[in-house]
């Protein structure tokens, strides 16, 4: 029987949540211990971001750029994108089409970039790469099948810092939506171990225009070698997902998506029918339980979204059918995915051992200096 907390509407989907005697779930006492205090509202936040946006203008006087954005089209990146502006920054922006941008999209990336005035740079993949590393991703049967589009997307970011001498890289994620996040249903994105384990098993061609970032870049090389820094500007800005939506259509005509990460077709098949129908994961549960805790929505209306469809069933076949023909697969293929049986990542090689130790060094120099130390994203 399913479980649901009695503050926020995540459950035992989730096979390792926990309960305190309240029904209370282990999210909601993180959030409250530890991630609330990453959220910083009204002078507090507008003082400790204008300190941060001195620091990236005064390293950045001398350069084209003063710091690097991602562009997907959705609602975060794009209200970050002009709030950006307003802050007097200089980004390149950069956006990474995988081959599965909707016209929409592009529709609002375009309007983003004409109001704001940015360089864009759009990183075209290679698709039969992309294409030949998602089809190992769906073989192999794991949850985590974003990974092949999340990890180009963060690699093509810190490449292109690194190429034009950008130390500061501006995130759209934010804790006020995105703070409840179950790890036990998939691993890191940034586990190019993982990846690269996964297509050497099921891949069929080499990779050879589609870049990775290791363990060694990631951890070590670019926070202390290159001294390069991720910054979350929403977690400064009182943000509201509804409210930033609002001003973007009011400001420059932003078109909505029916459903969140709408700006990519194959995410949007991947989260609203793969997950919820072969692991059970529905990462509305997620959204709405971290909006809950952020005071965005109530219970209620958590609860009463969750039980509206995921999707319409014309719309389902539709993009099932998208989906088969871009990806060169019958239906029947297609179904064989979904009812092959599931894998956990970590039956795949990984970086693990790696980041247990990399975080036991982190506590051991953070107990020296006496003073918390989150270098990397």
């Amino acid at each position: 029987m399913i479980k649901v907390c009695k503050r926020c509407v995540m459950d035992t989907s989730d096979a390792e949540i926990v309960f305190d005697e309240a029904g209370v779930c282990n999210h909601c006492h993180k959030f409250d211990s530890l991630q609330s205090a990453q959220l910083f509202s009204g002078v507090d936040g507008q003082q400790r971001l204008a300190e941060i946006v001195d620091q990236i203008k005064r390293e950045g006087a001398d350069k084209e750029y003063d710091c690097i954005i991602g562009l997907s089209g959705g609602v975060d990146s794009s209200f970050l994108a002009l709030k950006v502006k307003d802050l007097g920054l200089r980004p390149l922006v950069v956006h990474v089409d995988a081959g599965w941008n909707t016209e929409l999209a592009v529709s609002n990336i375009e309007k983003v970039i004409k109001y704001c005035g940015y360089d864009l740079h759009t990183h075209v993949m290679n698709w039969e790469e992309v294409r030949d590393l998602q089809l190992a991703y769906m073989k192999a049967a794991v949850a985590n099948q974003d990974v092949p589009q999340d990890h180009a997307y963060f690699s093509s970011m810190y490449h292109f810092a690194v190429k034009n001498d950008i130390r500061y890289i501006l995130s759209g994620g934010n804790l006020a939506t995105e703070a409840v996040f179950p790890e036990g249903w998939h691993g890191s994105a940034m586990d190019a171990i993982n990846l690269h384990a996964i297509h050497n098993k099921y891949g069929a061609r080499p990779l050879r225009d589609y870049k990775t970032i290791s363990f060694f870049e990631y951890y070590f090389w670019y926070p202390f070698v290159k001294g390069m820094r991720t910054v979350r500007p929403l977690n400064y800005m009182d943000y509201d997902k509804g409210v930033a939506e609002s001003y973007l259509r009011e400001t420059i005509g932003y078109r909505s998506y029916a459903r969140k990460h709408g700006e990519s077709a194959f995410t949007k098949l991947f989260q609203n029918y793969y997950l919820p129908t072969k692991f059970g994961y529905d990462k509305r549960k997620l959204h709405y339980s971290s909006m809950i805790l952020s005071r965005q929505m109530t219970r209620e209306q958590a609860m009463a979204k969750l039980a509206e469809p995921l999707y319409a069933a014309e719309e389902l076949a539709l993009d099932i059918e998208y989906f088969c023909k871009k990806m060169r697969v019958t239906r029947e293929q297609f179904e064989e995915f979904m009812r092959a049986p599931i894998h956990d990542y970590k039956e795949f090689a990984n970086w693990g051992a790696r980041q247990k130790f990399a975080k036991n060094m982190q506590l051991v120099v953070q107990r020296a200096l006496g003073r918390r130390i989150n270098v990397y994203s």
